[in-house]
């Protein structure tokens, strides 16, 4: 019990430090939400006259068919920006004070972790206000399930945000490992276009893309008579496996790497 509490305490109060931090930053909210539902809109317009999906009278606007890659992307700029967090914290001793004080690594990342996942995953269900434009309209068990979907996506590149920004002093860096890596990570899920339309060489680094699964998930959710290119089952296994190894690769990186006071 002891050992429990010990990890659970200090991990709320990060969690919790993090949900206050990130909706005092009006503009961070704003922008989340209103960069990728312009994107939506626009680019799904331009190309809803030259892009379909299905056949004859099955056919999908690509208004429709972007939906549900827009709402990873809410996702992923959520744990982008939530995850920067950390190397504030770096620059004003926060980190350094936590990591002397009798808290157990685990309680950083869990806390850490959980606070950026409940930012995104709440971020990426309010985008489903705008899901009857886009022609989709949930029961209760649907919304359910993609809550589900949306939470282990949140989780695992909240953790793999938090790797990538915990041996890092600077934004700067960050945002470039960010543009070289997880936004390709994005556009090559099948998001902007369907895996079967793909090349060959493109439809290998697709499958092997853990975000694929999870935009194929959420497409076969909210668009239950079209055809996926997973079982369900499958998607929801290699999300369940990606955020377990995401989450894993965070722990190591705390363990492994002492925290460097600032100049």
């Amino acid at each position: 019990m002891g050992s429990s509490t010990g990890v659970m305490l200090p991990a709320f109060t990060l969690w919790w430090r993090e949900i206050v931090r990130f909706y005092r930053q009006t503009t961070r909210v704003i922008g989340v939400l209103a960069s990728p539902l312009v994107f939506w809109i626009v680019l799904g317009s331009g190309f809803g006259s030259s892009f379909r999906s299905g056949g004859g009278a099955d056919q999908q606007h690509y208004l429709d068919y972007f939906y549900p890659g827009t709402l990873i992307l809410i996702v992923l700029f959520t744990s982008i920006f939530t995850m920067m967090s950390v190397i504030d914290d770096r620059k004003e001793g926060f980190l350094l004070s936590v990591l002397v004080a009798p808290v157990p690594r685990a309680a950083i990342v869990l806390g850490k972790v959980l606070g950026g996942t409940t930012l995104a995953a709440a971020q990426g269900m309010i985008f489903l206000i705008f899901a009857p434009f886009a022609g989709v309209h949930l029961n209760p068990v649907q919304v359910l399930l993609v809550a589900v979907v949306v939470f282990l996506v949140s989780f695992a590149l909240t953790a793999l945000g938090f790797a990538i920004a915990w041996p890092m002093d600077s934004s700067s860096a960050f945002h470039a490992i960010v543009n070289l890596f997880l936004i390709p990570l994005w556009l090559l899920s099948g998001a902007l276009f369907s895996l079967k339309g793909a090349s060959k060489w493109m439809q290998v680094i697709m499958r092997l893309n853990p975000l694929t699964y999870g935009v194929d998930a959420l497409r076969g959710l909210l668009y239950p008579g079209m055809e996926t290119n997973f079982a369900p089952a499958a998607s929801m296994a290699t999300l369940v496996l990606f955020s377990l190894v995401m989450f894993g690769l965070a722990f190591l990186m705390v363990n492994r790497r002492s925290m460097r006071p600032v100049a």
